[in-house]
């Protein structure tokens, strides 16, 4: 187990292993897949040079013909490419310092609880004008706008996964890397990086997910009386659903479902089979999950030789550059130590130095946005406080509920695809494409049908709250149950512990830090999902339900910034405080109990 994971070589340059099967594909591969590749890589880069210097557009006239459908759905590809590269910086970073650092993560755990739980409406108005302002004769600012609005719906389960994949290592390998003297990068990229992938890989799939569900709020959105409106796939969703044409509805579903599948086949598949070689545990998997494109990847000729004559030399001189930034400390006191060491302390002066400037400037910022703040909050009446207090536990009510079907039936299912590569291999793509397809592009074939049972509107919120937040737990559970030690199974059977003492004392055990995060996360997207939950605009028409999430849609589309703030505080609020009260004591209790050590 350790030498898998404290391998010599960093993650980034674990060898392929030749694969004996493909070989003679591989020819094919390289010439069909690279120009593929190639292909795609030149068409977006095309379409964002084209689109992104265009004057500034608001408002798109879009077309419903099916051959329109290629150019929108490029361009909703290339808007999440560039907000998963932005989530997964910041998953890395953020994530690993409020881990290691223990002070620091006084301040960056409650600060993420505050961030997951602001709304995208809250912030969208401020985000919106801001970058329009920044860019007035272009649609580059819009295009930054979408990005960012995408980057919410990705970012935050991702954080929450590595940080606690990295609170829970075993400590035996901890202490192995400081035994070692490990710097700080090597120790990233030989523990913690391979230690979090299953559960990064699993996140990664949702944080897509979530980026298609909120794909049409991120596309075209109304603030007050300006409306704003991007070419691509949510925008052709959400313009077929407002005209009540379903065959363009079935064939913008279509080509989403197009997209699901060939990133599951191209990338993520072969992704999930690759983190296999990184689970904790000491004999390999009796029948780990394959990918066909993985093994044409390992037996391609042409990335060994880009591996080996340009790959190797960069990351050889990237490595002499942080080991510059971080030298060995040293046991004696040498000059070559001396000189060392005065490096490392004028290098640790300017980043205090630069850290300082930055709190300040932050400081600053914070108390600008608190004075602006407090005065839109003054012109909200003592009532309508009142009203959104009660709205507040009305969506509140419905937020358990939709958690506690949620994990009535992804726990189990989580666990038998986590525990079997079969139905994972079968599963996988299925439960990607269900978990993406926007709830709200679904409402036409549902408000008909949900209207008229008892409960009307609240229980088609609670089923759409449901639909965009049952998948953060499935796909935590099922990382959590793929990453169980095959000989801890083993062991299990072998003492023939079954039923209900087996989930018992090994299975739930064994998820519970997954399945912490997994419940985090839904949460806070289920207060999230509460904004397209409560207040829907379908065929013309609004229907609304008593919420917290509805008052927040009404005044960001009415334009009432006061009674938008007040909302989102409320929510902010809600949301911290069970995270405060709940969740943050069973991430202590999964830290403490339930990790791999």
């Amino acid at each position: 187990m350790m030498a898998r994971i404290l391998s010599t070589q960093p993650l980034l340059q674990q060898p392929m292993r030749r694969q004996p099967g493909p070989r003679r594909w591989s020819w094919l591969f390289d010439v069909i897949g690279g120009g593929s590749f190639l292909l795609i890589v030149c068409a977006l880069l095309v379409l964002a040079a084209a689109r992104w210097s265009a004057p500034l557009t608001p408002v798109v006239t879009l077309s419903l013909s099916p051959l329109a459908l290629p150019l929108y759905a490029g361009y909703s590809l290339l808007r999440m490419l560039l907000a998963y590269g932005l989530a997964l910086l910041f998953t890395l970073l953020y994530g690993h310092v409020a881990a290691t650092h223990r002070q620091a993560e006084r301040v960056l755990i409650p600060l993420l609880d505050v961030l997951q739980s602001i709304p995208i409406l809250s912030f969208l108005p401020a985000a919106v004008l801001a970058l329009v302002a920044a860019f007035p004769h272009s649609n580059l600012g819009l295009e930054l706008a979408s990005i960012l609005l995408i980057f919410t719906s990705q970012v935050w389960n991702m954080t929450f996964s590595f940080y606690h994949s990295v609170l829970t290592l075993p400590r035996d390998l901890v202490e192995v890397c400081r035994l070692l003297r490990l710097r700080p990068w090597q120790r990233f990229l030989t523990l913690e990086l391979p230690a979090s992938l299953i559960g990064l890989v699993w996140n990664s799939l949702m944080s897509w997910a979530g980026g298609w569900f909120f794909l049409m709020a991120a596309e075209q959105f109304t603030l007050g009386a300006q409306s704003f409106r991007l070419p691509g796939l949510g925008s052709y969703l959400q313009l077929a659903a407002d005209r009540g044409d379903l065959g363009a509805l079935a064939l913008g579903l279509l080509t989403l479902i197009g997209l699901i599948v060939a990133l599951d086949v191209c990338v993520w598949r072969p992704l999930v089979a690759w983190a296999e070689r990184f689970k904790l545990e000491e004999q390999a998997e009796v029948a780990p999950p394959r990918s066909i494109v993985l093994e044409l990847l390992r037996a391609s000729p042409v990335l060994r030789w880009l591996r080996r004559r340009v790959g190797r030399p960069l990351w050889e001189a990237f490595t002499m550059v942080l080991n510059q930034l971080q030298p060995l400390p040293t046991l004696q006191e040498t000059p070559a130590a001396t000189t060392a060491g005065w490096k490392r302390r004028m290098w640790v002066g300017v980043r205090r130095g630069v850290t300082g400037l930055a709190l300040i400037s932050l400081g600053l910022l914070v108390g600008w946005v608190l004075w602006q703040g407090g005065q839109l909050l003054l012109q909200v009446p003592a009532a309508t406080w009142g009203r959104l207090l009660l709205a507040t536990g009305a969506t509140w009510l419905r937020t358990l509920v939709a958690l506690a079907i949620g994990v009535l039936w992804t726990v189990p299912v989580g666990v038998a695809i986590g525990l079997s590569p079969r139905w994972s291999r079968r599963l996988q793509a299925l439960v990607q494409i269900v978990a993406s397809i926007p709830a709200t592009a679904l409402f036409p074939a549902l408000v008909a049908v949900l209207l008229t049972l008892p409960g009307s509107l609240s229980l088609a919120a609670i089923l759409l709250m449901l639909l965009g937040t049952q998948w953060y737990v499935l796909f935590n559970v099922i990382a959590g149950a793929m990453a169980i030690p095959r000989d801890l199974l083993e062991a299990a059977a072998l003492f023939e512990v079954k039923g209900w003492r087996r989930w018992r004392t090994l299975i739930l055990p064994a998820i519970f830090p997954f399945l912490v995060t997994g419940l985090i996360t839904a949460s806070g997207g289920a207060w999230n999902a509460s904004i397209v939950s409560e207040l829907v605009q379908f065929h013309g028409e609004t229907f609304q339900t008593f919420g917290l999430g509805a008052e927040i849609a009404a005044a960001a589309a009415a334009g009432n910034y006061p009674v938008l703030l007040a909302g989102t505080l409320l929510m902010a609020a809600a949301v911290v405080l069970l995270n405060r009260l709940i969740w943050k004591r069973l991430y202590r209790l999964a830290e403490q109990r339930y990790r791999l050590a």
